[in-house]
């Protein structure tokens, strides 16, 4: 399981440090695609084979189907980490989730997400948590 917040820099070639805790869990070569909400997501290779039998198994007569399987597997690269623990994103990905310098790497139970720290910031605020709890509870998920 992956969890914690981590903020650090993309260099001008587009490398940035994959944190320790999280190298541990992913190892030397990992899954990074466009994510939802404008982030990317990482995924480790045993995780990614979990996703990639799911949608092997979607009708190809669906429309959302092959339109969110564009947008997933079109924008995967299998990304591998150098001796500095760095990962190099493809610009593609880092136009996508507007990354420049700042970044923050967050830990989401299987996957980690990659966000443009200012993104981070203006997107997951948390005052609306009480409300968004009583949904989570609506799908039977309550602490």
């Amino acid at each position: 399981m992956f969890m914690g917040e981590y903020s650090h820099n993309i260099d001008a070639k587009g490398r940035m440090i994959v944190p320790s805790k999280f190298r541990e869990q992913l190892g030397d070569e990992f899954v990074v695609t466009k994510g939802l909400d404008g982030c990317l997501f990482v995924y480790p290779n045993e995780e990614w084979q979990n996703i990639e039998e799911k949608f092997r198994n979607v009708p190809l007569t669906s429309k959302d189907a092959r339109k969110f399987s564009r947008f997933f597997f079109a924008g995967a690269t299998t990304c591998e980490v150098d001796k500095q623990g760095r990962i190099l994103l493809p610009a593609v990905l880092r136009e996508f989730a507007g990354l420049e310098k700042e970044v923050v790497s967050v830990g989401v139970l299987k996957r980690i997400e990659i966000w443009d720290k200012n993104r981070w910031q203006d997107t997951n605020t948390y005052d609306d948590m009480d409300e968004v709890a009583e949904h989570m509870a609506e799908l039977g998920l309550s602490i």
